[in-house]
């Protein structure tokens, strides 16, 4: 199972991180962003497959795809700013983490809107 490997792998970068916070704490920060970016690598695969599962739904449901690219976009920015969110935090900067998070939420915002859109003028079709 890959959560098994995944959680034994942030359990020994959280043990390295914990010796290194003592002696050297700009180094830990660096050896935690290195192994949060080092699961997210490990997670492309899933979610790369996730991906293709959607559009191979999509085909068969007849789904316009420029509805589900911004999905996957919304998706990807979603992910994103909560992964840079969370370094940030690690880093101390809770702050600048919290501007992460609310840029990603405008640009969430701003990509769904075509498909508010949408929404909307087939409620109004129907009506």
């Amino acid at each position: 199972m890959e959560i098994i490997k995944v959680v034994s792998f942030a359990f020994i970068s959280l043990f390295i991180v914990l010796v290194f916070k003592r002696r050297r704490d700009e180094l830990a920060i660096h050896i935690s962003i290195a192994a949060g970016i080092l699961i997210f690598l490990f997670m492309m695969d899933k979610i790369t497959s996730v991906l293709q599962l959607l559009q191979e739904l999509a085909l068969k449901a007849n789904i316009d795809f420029v509805y589900l690219n911004i999905v996957f976009k919304i998706l990807g920015i979603a992910y994103l700013a909560s992964f840079c969110s969370e370094i940030c935090k690690d880093a101390g900067e809770s702050n600048l983490a919290g501007k992460v998070e609310f840029a990603g939420k405008i640009l969430i915002l701003v990509l769904a809107i075509p498909i508010l859109m949408a929404v909307l003028q087939s409620i109004l079709k129907i009506m």
